[in-house]
Order: structure tokens, then sequence, then C-alpha cells
């Protein structure tokens, strides 16, 4: 379940007590006050905040979209959540325990633990690399357990057929693939390690409606099967509104509201979370504009 930040009304301090003072399991994967300014200057400058007192936590076996729009801080806040970036203040926590107080060996195995789907696939993919080694080069990372290769190669062709793809792909290039291909490469990627929760940064952003719905199904089916926690990032509210159970709102580097999806949509709470659910276009062709609803901090 994700929290809101204390913005929202909420300590970051949450001591996750359940009913009657039970304590309840320790998240999987929580920020707690996360602050992030980037272009501050040798003088002083103030420079721009892109997160502001962050707080969020998911459980186990969740499937959380977070909402905004563009600029807004949610891939500054993805971008910590798996390590990539330190924080100006406040912390992540895997598994109970800080993840950037680990170094070395340490780190980049609980770095595994947490995985990015980014946005644009084609970006992500290294264009010199075959599918099958792009698959390879995650599995190859760890020296004292390089795999075999006949094992190597079983496992590229188990990642193929659990994101859907055909085995013939596996010695193509990612400019010989279409946009929804190459999605898919890159979240068999993130699952080439096992990793317990996967950050979804925007993955259908960039593709056709229909190829959309694969992909959303796609994380869906491998969430429950694999039994992950999913983090669906999106300025998109209808098309994650659909698959996650939870979401979680945000505007200017703040979570200004989070919730039950169902109830979310249905009774709103915040200006922006009301204006963001106007803006979802009807059959009738009606749709209400953001004019008057500040988003971003300069473009981030």
């Amino acid at each position: 379940m994700i929290r809101p930040s204390t913005s929202a009304g909420e300590s970051a301090a949450d001591d996750r007590l359940a009913l009657g003072g039970a304590p309840r399991p320790a998240p999987l994967l929580a920020a707690r006050g996360l602050v992030k300014t980037f272009g501050r200057g040798p003088l002083g400058d103030r420079g721009i905040t892109a997160l502001a007192d962050v707080s969020l936590v998911l459980d186990a076996g969740e499937m959380v979209a977070l909402v905004g729009g563009s600029g807004s801080g949610k891939t500054t806040l993805a971008r910590c959540l798996i390590g990539q970036l330190a924080p100006d203040a406040g912390e992540v926590w895997l598994d109970g325990a800080p993840l950037l107080a680990r170094r070395g060996a340490a780190f980049r195995a609980v770095r595994r633990r947490v995985q990015l789907v980014a946005q644009d696939a084609a970006a992500a993919l290294n264009p010199r690399l075959r599918v099958a080694d792009a698959l390879r080069e995650p599995l190859c990372a760890d020296a004292a357990a390089l795999p075999s290769p006949s094992s190597l190669a079983a496992r590229v062709a188990r990642l193929l057929d659990e994101v859907g793809l055909p085995r013939a792909l596996a010695g193509r290039y990612p400019h010989e693939l279409s946009g929804g291909e190459r999605q898919r490469v890159v979240i068999a990627r993130a699952l080439s390690v096992e990793p317990c929760a996967l950050i979804a940064d925007e993955p259908v952003a960039s593709l056709d409606l229909i190829k959309q719905e694969h992909v959303l199904d796609l994380l869906c089916r491998l969430q429950r099967e694999r039994g992950l926690a999913c983090l669906l990032i999106s300025h998109d509210l209808l098309a994650v509104a659909a698959v996650a159970t939870r979401l979680a709102v945000m505007q200017a580097g703040r979570i200004v509201e989070t919730g039950a999806t169902a109830t979310m949509l249905r009774a709103p709470t915040h200006d922006y979370t009301r204006a963001l659910c106007a803006a979802v276009p009807r059959l009738d062709g009606s749709t209400k504009a953001l004019r008057e609803m500040p988003d971003t901090n300069a473009g981030l």
C-alpha cells in the first residue's frame, strides 16, 4: 500500500501498526521524506526541487499506479527507488534496510531485486546487441555464478516465452523489432535477474492503444504469476486505472493524494486529482482541460 507524504497529512514515520497495535510486516520498498533538487549552483542558487518530502510504501505483490503530469517528479522518484539517484534528504528502504547504505557487492546484489522498465525501449537497448545478447548480459554480470552456455540459452528462451515473444526474435537487433516487441524485450531483461519489484516508468507511452493494452495485460500477468510488487508510472490516468489496485497522484514534486483506485476515481479529494479525473475523455467527447492546474517545476 502506498502512503501519502507528510504534505498529504500523514507522518513519514509510518510505524506500520495494524489494528490493535500488532506489528505488520515491513514493506518491501519504502521511501521516507525524499528531497531532490537539481541545478543548485556554486553561489547558492536555489535550483529546482524535483522531490519535496515524498514518502511512499510498496508492499509485496501489489500493483500501484503513480500518476501525474510531465515534470511532476515521477521519473526522479523512480531513479531514487532503484538506487540510481541519491536523494539530498530522506531514505529508501528495501526489505527493512536502507538501500544506499550498502556498498560494493552488497549494493549490486540488492539492486537486482528492484528493476526498472524504461519508457524508451529503443534507447534502453544497445543497438549493437542482438536480443539474445541483451538478455544474457545481466545473467553474466555475476562472474561467480556464471551459467553454462546451454543454461543461458534455455533461460533466454524461457524469458522470451514468458513475455510472449517468438524465440526466433532472439537473433534480431532492436531496430528490427516493433515498438511493442522492444518493450517486451526490456521487460524480459528486467525479469532475467529474478527481481521482487518492477518500477515501470511510462512503459506504454510510446505505443498505440492496442499495444498499450497488450503490454499492460502482460505486466499484470507477470505481477500475478511471479508475485511481484509493481509501481506503474504514467501521465495517463485512463491507461493505468484499470490495472492498478491503488493510485498515488503526484503534483510538483509531492504526492498529494493516495487511495484505492475505485474510491479515488469515484470521489477524489484533492483539486489536482479531480482535475485529472475530469480530463479523462468521455464517450460523449467531453473533457475538462487542466488549464488552471500548475504541475511542473520548469519542465523537470
